[in-house]
């Protein structure tokens, strides 16, 4: 990668045709270069010099079915040099069109990894600034990079006005070397990897490491640490995310061990209602004639006020799991005007009955009181969180850890957790990307019993996403795969 990282950041176009072939063939021309002899054949130069101010010099590797010259379509990696400043390096699609890579383009999976490259840049690289970009949809030529991403990157002014519709992952390199090399090195690796070619030996480990390190960013890891911290700030927060991802179990721990079972958990579900959460009339009974009469109760957000108002210097959790179940506008009624996190001063809701001290005629929360909710994004029979609620509460999403699994599991539940998370990466929709199974569908370290487990939890999982309609895009893949856990023997 020498030549081409020296290429980058040369800021001139003198012998632009010579010097690009040197540094583009210096990826696969020896033993110790990382692509093998077939790559060269798998992907055209193109580096063509512009005799005119008018014209945009570029270097890119294409399909090699397209022509010498001329319009190119499909997937492109392309270097554009400019006069102030080095090379932008992007992903992009020919002017010509989506052919002869429809297949690759249209993958969810491919303009995944692309935005988790550009994020894992921007995050380890950018120092608070943008120096990465990837397009939500690739194969949308027909919209134009937005405006506020071209003033981020306004030295490459030219380069968007002829390329701004086709370019869809773009990094422009900064004063280290190292980033240039390792964002070339992630972008190139996927272009070869989407046509079914590798590193070489040599770079198994580096090609692994850096596909590690984006892969954080599709399934980000969240921490009890960082839950507790945005309590604190927040006060009203609710883990979400596909089913088996730990999100109780988190919930649970921090209630056990960081706020020391000062708190309590509950559970909604479809019958849940205002009385049980907030506080009505409940029957009790007497002696009169009618053997029994109604008064008022407090419902679990009451006996969690209570709680924590016995010692206001103490933090109190109200854990609420499955809180998606309930239809929560209701549950809450006019409470909900009190979880606002950030009020100038305290809130308080006059109530239709007069309860025991301390809560009498209104209710307030007090400061010292958190909520903690859980929610599973899998359970499509749950209306959606009603706008006005949402917006009350801090929303952290739990994805399925390799490292969890790793540490705990046999080398089946690896292979199976592996296979299972490739299959929603490249093939699934926004939507039903959150549905893919967490971690602890493969948390076992016994291979036989591992078999019958995959048999017995994950895949009753797949064939119900599958009978409810919420993986038809992508059906095959999963059927597939259930067909490989069906031939495990046990």
């Amino acid at each position: 990668m020498e030549k081409l990282i020296q290429l980058i950041h040369s800021q001139t176009t003198e012998n632009w045709t010579h010097r690009c072939k040197e540094a583009f063939d210096e990826l696969y021309d020896t033993q110790n270069s990382r692509y093998p002899e077939k790559a060269k054949k798998a992907a055209t130069l193109r580096a063509p010099t512009f005799a005119t101010e008018s014209g945009v010099p570029f270097a890119s590797l294409i399909h090699p079915s397209n022509p010498d010259s001329g319009a190119y379509g499909g997937m492109c990696f392309v270097i554009f040099p400019i006069n102030n400043g080095p090379c932008l390096i992007a992903m992009g699609i020919g002017t010509q069109g989506l052919s002869p890579d429809e297949e690759i383009l249209g993958r969810p999976g491919h303009a995944r990894k692309v935005r988790a490259i550009c994020n894992l840049m921007n995050s380890q690289y950018g120092n608070g600034q943008m120096i990465a970009w990837a397009k939500q949809d690739p194969t949308r030529t027909d919209i134009d990079a937005p405006s506020n991403v071209k003033h981020l990157f306004d030295n490459y002014e030219s380069v968007f006005n002829k390329y701004g519709k086709v370019l869809y992952g773009i990094f422009a390199p900064t004063d280290n070397l190292e980033t240039t090399d390792k964002v070339l090195k992630a972008f190139l690796d996927l272009m070869f990897e989407e046509r079914n070619i590798f590193p070489r030996a040599n770079a198994k480990q580096e090609y692994e490491s850096i596909r590690s390190e984006y892969f954080e960013h599709l399934f980000p890891k969240v921490t009890a640490e960082e839950v507790v911290n945005l309590l604190e700030t927040r006060k009203y927060v609710i883990l979400e995310g596909p089913p088996g991802t730990g999100k109780t179990r988190m919930a649970v721990d921090i209630l056990e061990n960081i706020y020391n079972n000062n708190g309590i958990s509950i559970q909604f579900h479809p019958n849940t209602t205002y009385e049980n959460f907030i506080g009505g009339l409940f029957p009790e009974k007497n002696t009169g004639d009618l053997g029994f009469h109604f008064v008022p109760k407090k419902g679990d957000l009451m006996e969690a006020v209570v709680e924590a108002l016995k010692n206001p210097t103490k933090n109190y959790l109200l854990h609420i799991d499955e809180i998606n179940r309930a239809d929560l506008a209701k549950v809450l009624g006019e409470a909900i005007y009190l979880f606002e996190p950030k009020s100038d001063s305290p809130r308080k809701v006059k109530l239709a009955y007069t309860y025991d001290e301390p809560i009498r005629g209104s209710l307030s929360i007090p400061k010292n009181l958190h909520i903690l909710g859980t929610m599973n994004t899998a359970d499509r029979s749950i209306a959606i969180v009603d706008v006005a609620v949402r917006r009350r509460f801090a929303y952290l999403k739990l994805w399925p850890q390799m490292e969890v699994v790793k540490n705990i599991s046999c080398e089946l539940m690896q292979e199976a957790f592996m296979k299972t998370t490739t299959i929603f990466v490249e093939y699934a929709s926004e939507e039903s990307f959150n549905l893919v199974p967490g971690h602890s569908y493969f948390l076992e370290s016994d291979p036989i019993l591992s078999r019958k487990l995959l048999k017995v939890e994950l895949a009753p999982l797949l064939e119900e996403y599958i009978a409810q309609g919420y993986v038809t895009s992508f059906a095959d893949a999963i059927k597939g795969h259930l067909q490989w856990i069906e031939s495990l023997t046990t």
